[in-house]
Protein backbone atom coordinates (compact mmCIF):
# COMPACT_ATOMS: atom_id res chain seq x y z
CA UNK A 1 0.00 0.00 0.00
CA UNK A 2 1.64 3.41 -1.14
CA UNK A 3 2.80 6.11 1.64
CA UNK A 4 -0.39 9.01 2.37
CA UNK A 5 1.52 12.28 2.84
CA UNK A 6 0.37 13.97 5.79
CA UNK A 7 -1.85 17.29 5.16
CA UNK A 8 0.64 20.22 5.26
CA UNK A 9 -0.11 23.35 7.85
CA UNK A 10 -0.41 26.41 5.36
CA UNK A 11 1.17 29.75 7.10
CA UNK A 12 -0.27 32.49 5.41
CA UNK A 13 1.40 36.22 6.02
CA UNK A 14 2.73 39.08 3.88
CA UNK A 15 5.52 39.68 6.04
CA UNK A 16 8.51 37.09 6.45
CA UNK A 17 9.32 37.56 9.64
CA UNK A 18 6.08 36.71 10.84
CA UNK A 19 6.18 33.80 8.68
CA UNK A 20 9.43 32.78 9.78
CA UNK A 21 8.32 33.10 13.89
CA UNK A 22 5.26 30.93 13.59
CA UNK A 23 7.14 28.24 11.40
CA UNK A 24 9.75 28.57 14.33
CA UNK A 25 6.49 28.18 16.73
CA UNK A 26 5.31 25.34 15.08
CA UNK A 27 8.62 23.28 14.64
CA UNK A 28 8.39 21.53 18.02
CA UNK A 29 5.35 20.13 16.49
CA UNK A 30 7.02 18.26 13.74
CA UNK A 31 3.90 18.94 11.20
CA UNK A 32 4.31 19.49 7.63
CA UNK A 33 4.55 23.15 7.07
CA UNK A 34 4.15 25.23 3.81
CA UNK A 35 3.75 29.41 3.31
CA UNK A 36 2.29 31.77 1.01
CA UNK A 37 2.69 35.24 1.20
CA UNK A 38 -0.38 36.61 -0.65
CA UNK A 39 -4.04 35.38 -0.93
CA UNK A 40 -3.89 34.39 -4.57
CA UNK A 41 -0.54 32.27 -3.48
CA UNK A 42 -2.94 30.84 -0.08
CA UNK A 43 -5.83 30.20 -2.97
CA UNK A 44 -3.41 28.31 -5.27
CA UNK A 45 -2.27 26.30 -2.48
CA UNK A 46 -5.23 24.77 -1.16
CA UNK A 47 -6.77 24.14 -4.61
CA UNK A 48 -3.64 21.89 -5.37
CA UNK A 49 -4.54 19.83 -2.20
CA UNK A 50 -3.06 18.33 0.52
CA UNK A 51 -3.26 21.06 2.98
CA UNK A 52 -4.79 20.11 6.23
CA UNK A 53 -5.29 23.24 8.20
CA UNK A 54 -4.46 27.46 7.56
CA UNK A 55 -2.89 30.05 9.57
CA UNK A 56 -4.60 32.68 7.45
CA UNK A 57 -3.26 36.69 8.37
CA UNK A 58 -6.27 39.38 7.82
CA UNK A 59 -4.76 41.88 6.32
CA UNK A 60 -2.68 41.48 3.02
CA UNK A 61 -2.35 43.61 0.37
CA UNK A 62 -3.89 41.85 -2.66
CA UNK A 63 -6.60 39.39 -1.67
CA UNK A 64 -7.32 39.34 2.57
CA UNK A 65 -7.25 36.60 4.83
CA UNK A 66 -11.84 37.23 5.17
CA UNK A 67 -11.81 37.05 1.46
CA UNK A 68 -9.77 33.78 1.47
CA UNK A 69 -11.91 32.50 3.91
CA UNK A 70 -15.18 33.49 2.33
CA UNK A 71 -13.73 31.93 -0.80
CA UNK A 72 -12.74 28.31 0.71
CA UNK A 73 -15.79 28.26 2.43
CA UNK A 74 -17.60 28.40 -1.29
CA UNK A 75 -15.63 25.98 -2.57
CA UNK A 76 -16.43 21.88 -1.88
CA UNK A 77 -12.68 20.68 -1.84
CA UNK A 78 -11.79 23.41 0.10
CA UNK A 79 -14.61 24.05 2.78
CA UNK A 80 -14.14 21.72 5.29
CA UNK A 81 -10.13 22.75 5.92
CA UNK A 82 -10.19 24.56 9.16
CA UNK A 83 -9.03 28.07 9.56
CA UNK A 84 -7.05 30.30 11.75
CA UNK A 85 -7.52 33.59 11.31
CA UNK A 86 -5.53 35.94 12.56
CA UNK A 87 -4.91 39.69 12.76
CA UNK A 88 -2.75 42.15 13.85
CA UNK A 89 -5.61 44.88 13.95
CA UNK A 90 -5.90 44.11 17.67
CA UNK A 91 -9.28 43.16 19.15
CA UNK A 92 -12.05 44.13 17.23
CA UNK A 93 -15.46 42.45 17.87
CA UNK A 94 -16.74 43.43 14.43
CA UNK A 95 -13.79 41.70 12.09
CA UNK A 96 -14.27 38.69 14.42
CA UNK A 97 -18.25 38.32 14.12
CA UNK A 98 -17.27 38.43 9.97
CA UNK A 99 -14.67 35.79 10.94
CA UNK A 100 -16.98 33.53 12.48
CA UNK A 101 -19.82 33.99 10.39
CA UNK A 102 -17.32 33.26 7.51
CA UNK A 103 -17.14 29.34 10.00
CA UNK A 104 -13.33 30.06 10.61
CA UNK A 105 -12.28 27.72 13.39
CA UNK A 106 -10.74 30.02 15.61
CA UNK A 107 -9.69 34.15 15.22
CA UNK A 108 -6.57 35.45 17.24
CA UNK A 109 -4.67 38.64 17.71
CA UNK A 110 -0.87 38.76 16.96
CA UNK A 111 1.27 38.15 19.49
CA UNK A 112 0.19 34.99 19.47
CA UNK A 113 2.73 33.16 22.30
CA UNK A 114 4.03 30.25 20.69
CA UNK A 115 2.72 27.78 23.25
CA UNK A 116 -0.95 28.96 22.43
CA UNK A 117 -0.46 28.92 18.92
CA UNK A 118 0.89 24.94 19.33
CA UNK A 119 -2.02 24.23 21.44
CA UNK A 120 -4.54 25.44 19.25
CA UNK A 121 -2.70 24.67 15.88
CA UNK A 122 -2.17 20.90 17.42
CA UNK A 123 -6.17 20.66 18.70
CA UNK A 124 -7.28 21.93 14.97
CA UNK A 125 -4.31 19.94 12.57
CA UNK A 126 -5.35 16.36 14.60
CA UNK A 127 -9.08 17.21 14.85
CA UNK A 128 -8.78 17.51 11.01
CA UNK A 129 -7.00 14.54 10.23
CA UNK A 130 -9.76 12.19 12.70
CA UNK A 131 -12.29 14.11 10.52
CA UNK A 132 -10.58 13.59 7.68
CA UNK A 133 -10.40 9.60 8.16
CA UNK A 134 -13.89 9.60 9.42
CA UNK A 135 -15.16 10.95 6.07
CA UNK A 136 -12.70 8.37 4.10
CA UNK A 137 -14.06 5.42 6.13
CA UNK A 138 -17.66 7.05 5.38
CA UNK A 139 -16.91 6.46 1.65
CA UNK A 140 -15.72 3.38 1.62
CA UNK A 141 -18.37 2.04 3.46
CA UNK A 142 -20.68 3.62 1.22
CA UNK A 143 -19.02 2.19 -1.65
CA UNK A 144 -18.83 -0.98 -0.40
CA UNK A 145 -22.19 -0.97 0.89
CA UNK A 146 -23.61 -0.11 -3.01
CA UNK A 147 -21.25 -2.83 -4.46
CA UNK A 148 -21.82 -5.55 -2.21
CA UNK A 149 -25.54 -7.10 -2.38
CA UNK A 150 -27.73 -7.04 0.62
CA UNK A 151 -27.75 -11.00 2.43
CA UNK A 152 -30.98 -12.98 1.48
CA UNK A 153 -33.79 -12.64 4.42
CA UNK A 154 -33.58 -15.88 5.46
CA UNK A 155 -30.15 -16.09 6.38
CA UNK A 156 -30.58 -13.23 9.40
CA UNK A 157 -33.73 -15.36 10.03
CA UNK A 158 -31.67 -18.70 10.44
CA UNK A 159 -28.53 -17.25 12.49
CA UNK A 160 -28.92 -18.20 16.21
CA UNK A 161 -28.73 -14.66 17.94
CA UNK A 162 -31.72 -13.22 15.46
CA UNK A 163 -34.09 -15.84 17.60
CA UNK A 164 -35.99 -14.33 20.10
CA UNK A 165 -34.61 -15.24 23.87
Amino acid sequence: MPTVARPRILVVDDRDDTLFAMESALAPLGYPVDRATTGDDALKAVLRGGIGLVLLDVLMPDVSGLEVAHYMRRLEQTQDIPIMLITGAGQDTKLAAQAFELGVADYVSKPIEPWVMRTKVRYLYETSLRMHALRERLRTYENDGAARPAPPAHAAAGHPLSRPA
